[in-house]
């Protein structure tokens, strides 16, 4: 089936690219500047949304834009793969420019205007990263990301944020140019193109390359994609954590973590191909390798006391379960997979929300001083609860839908181990997650600390866009057949 050619890939890219440059000229008015952030924001999700009906027909949208060599070019490509993403980022993306203003006022934090057209770059690049036609352009834009969130990290500027910004950009920068573009180049050589694939099943290397060097290819892609989180690569993103709450949304809900994860699993099933990577046994060497970050992570973030270090290492788990259940390559296990970066994008965004709305009612950041908060705070606290179920798999949140679908991918696939790294990691995520809420609503406040009844919800701008991220968790949990939708698309051809 011929692609359709259209404009509206690009018209989405240039909302928040021209929403950045608008936020730069009005910033010494705040009122405006977030007027134009909301409306790029919503322009952005309305183009999006506009191309769901032909997407899900079936039909795929291309818009080229220039050519570097034959078989190189700048171009956009809008399938079911890239909605999956798109649809979630940039309906998010709506909830956080809300909820950033309550954030950043209430603290009055210093250079709002570069935070937010910062914000907007980001997700010019990672809509760039989605709407990708072939390896080139999903690079160009890959690396967009990093630089535009760059400043970001480091929006402190003190010594912390310069050396959590610093550890950002040398791990990205360092995995992405020396293992993701040396790989680009040899695929180039071997094939010709940098295209991506029509459908998931065939890849694009030649049947008679190397299954050394393609291995070697296959691995230098899982790991130079760094911002998946997968380790011992994992290092830069709980160090990202000194950045304002709201950046930390962005990293680990909307942009950075999910353009990771989307980059890894484009690349395996777009260039090399369920066929490929079960001739060569990729998928399952891959499903145990990143099993290993799960659990870890885990383990990790039962240590901490901290809200935010907990939540960076439970992204840090939570990334690994879309790759894993790619990386398995049965139809169950690849859906599962591909859903949890919508489900675990709408969770993990109200858990963060929740941490950045203590902090400003509060000024607390530590679990251990959050007895009874729950009580005064029970907007944010019941939001937290939700998303936690949806983290930790439990019905009715979509968290539940992931870990189903993973299962049944894991029994079709017949491994039993990942069966059990399932089941393990579950009870984890229950070890980290139930404590925080049971301590918010039955625990008492810290010895010496005395109440006056002064603390309350933060600010309706942030509360707002909590209450709807949680509730929407638990629509995709009810009603997740739109977004199945677009899944069933992508798995439709393995066999």
């Amino acid at each position: 089936m011929e692609p359709i050619v259209s404009i509206k890939p690009l018209l989405a890219l240039l909302a928040a690219l021209t929403g950045a440059i608008l936020v730069m000229l009005s910033g010494r008015n705040p009122n405006i500047r977030e007027t134009w952030s909301t409306v790029a924001a919503v322009v952005m999700f309305t183009i999006i949304a506009s191309m769901a009906p032909l997407i899900l027909a079936g039909k795929t949208i291309v818009y080229p834009i220039f050519q570097i060599l034959p078989g190189i070019s700048v171009t956009l490509r809008v399938d079911a793969f890239s909605m999956i993403f798109a649809v979630a980022a940039s309906f998010l993306w709506i909830l956080a420019v809300s909820y950033s203003a309550g954030y950043m006022r209430g603290l009055h934090e210093h250079a709002q205007t570069r935070f937010n057209a910062c914000f907007a770059l980001a997700l010019f690049g990672a809509m760039g990263v989605a709407f990708s036609d072939n390896l080139f352009t999903l690079y160009l834009f890959y690396e967009i990301v990093s630089i535009g969130t760059y400043p970001l990290v480091a929006h402190h500027q003190d010594q912390e944020g310069y050396d959590g910004a610093k550890k950002y950009i040398v791990y990205l920068t360092t995995t992405a140019k020396g293992l993701v573009l040396p790989a680009m180049i040899l695929i180039y050589l071997l094939t010709g193109t940098l295209d991506f694939a029509d459908n998931v099943s065939t890849g694009i290397l030649p049947e008679g390359a190397s299954s050394v060097m393609v291995t070697v290819l296959y691995f230098f892609c899982i790991l130079g994609f760094a911002k998946n989180g997968v380790m011992p690569f994992h290092g830069w993103l709980p160090g990202a954590m000194v950045a304002p709450t709201p950046v930390s949304a962005l990293l680990h809900a909307v942009a950075v973590v999910k353009v990771g994860v989307f980059c890894t699993t484009r690349v395996m099933l777009y260039v090399f191909g369920v066929d490929l990577m079960d001739d060569l046994n990729l998928g399952i060497i891959t499903a145990y390798f990143v099993s290993f970050t799960i659990l870890m992570a885990s383990i990790i973030a039962l240590s901490k006391d901290n809200l935010k270090a907990r939540l960076a290492y439970s992204t840090v788990s939570q990334l690994s379960y879309i790759i894993l259940g790619v990386a398995l390559l049965t139809p169950a296990a690849v859906e599962g997979g591909l859903i949890h970066i919508t489900n675990h994008a709408f969770a993990k965004i109200t858990l963060f929300f929740c941490a950045g709305a203590i902090y400003v009612a509060t000024h607390k950041k530590n679990i251990s001083e959050m007895g009874g908060l729950g009580r005064v705070m029970p907007f944010t606290f019941g939001a937290f609860a939700i998303a936690s179920l949806s983290m930790i798999g439990a019905p009715p949140v979509g968290g539940f839908i992931t870990k189903w679908y993973l299962l049944v991918g894991s029994m079709d696939a017949g491994q039993i181990g990942i069966i059990l790294v399932l089941l393990s990691s579950t009870l984890l995520n229950v070890g980290y997650f139930a404590p925080i809420t049971y301590k918010a609503f039955f625990g008492k406040p810290p010895a010496g600390e005395v109440r006056t009844g002064g603390i309350k919800e933060a600010p309706l701008t942030m509360v707002i866009p909590i209450v709807i991220a949680a509730t929407i968790s638990v629509l995709i949990g009810i009603y997740p057949e739109f977004m199945m939708q677009f899944v069933k698309l992508v798995t439709g051809t393995i066999m």
